[in-house]
């Protein structure tokens, strides 16, 4: 990230946490003002968990809560910062626990593997249906297209094949 210093003739496909589809979608159900970052804030287009009193944050055990999708919720509260994708804590969050976005993998994808959040950071990996990726759960996720490490991919809520 950072101020733009070259033009391409393309632009990008997407950016992580954006809608890659017009396909239904779902938000986690919560009440007006319900869900909010935690003190150490919460990046846009990972996995994040809920607690009871309604924080929210990239870690945590078993399955995420939902995706954080992109929606212009990152503020830029760091001086002289060029960008963000972090929702500053105290700002409301919206969780979805279904659709198909764009996300970052870590991991090689291919069409139909499950997605997999990191129980530290959210970020996402790509495995077998059932497969044991150490730090990482298993989501209701599935990879839409394929991708290189570090690639951004389509992730979808809907079975294929």
């Amino acid at each position: 990230m950072g101020f733009q210093k070259q033009v391409y003739i393309e632009p990008a496909a997407a950016v992580a946490g954006d809608f890659a589809s017009s396909n239904p979608r779902s938000t986690v159900l919560a009440g007006p003002g319900a869900l909010v970052a935690d003190t150490a804030g919460v990046t846009v287009g990972r996995f994040a968990w809920a607690d009871v009193d309604g924080k929210v944050t990239n870690a945590g055990a078993g399955v995420p809560t939902g995706f954080v999708h992109r929606e212009q919720q990152g503020v830029i509260t760091i001086w002289l910062a060029e960008a963000t994708m972090v929702i500053p804590e105290g700002l409301g969050v919206t969780l979805h626990n279904g659709g198909d976005f764009w996300v970052a993998t870590k991991t090689v994808a291919t069409i139909g593997q499950k997605i997999f959040a990191s129980n530290t950071d959210g970020t996402v990996s790509t495995g077998a249906a059932g497969a044991t990726i150490a730090g990482h759960t298993e989501t209701d996720m599935f990879v839409g297209s394929a991708g290189a490490i570090g690639a951004l991919i389509k992730m979808t809520s809907f079975t294929l094949g």
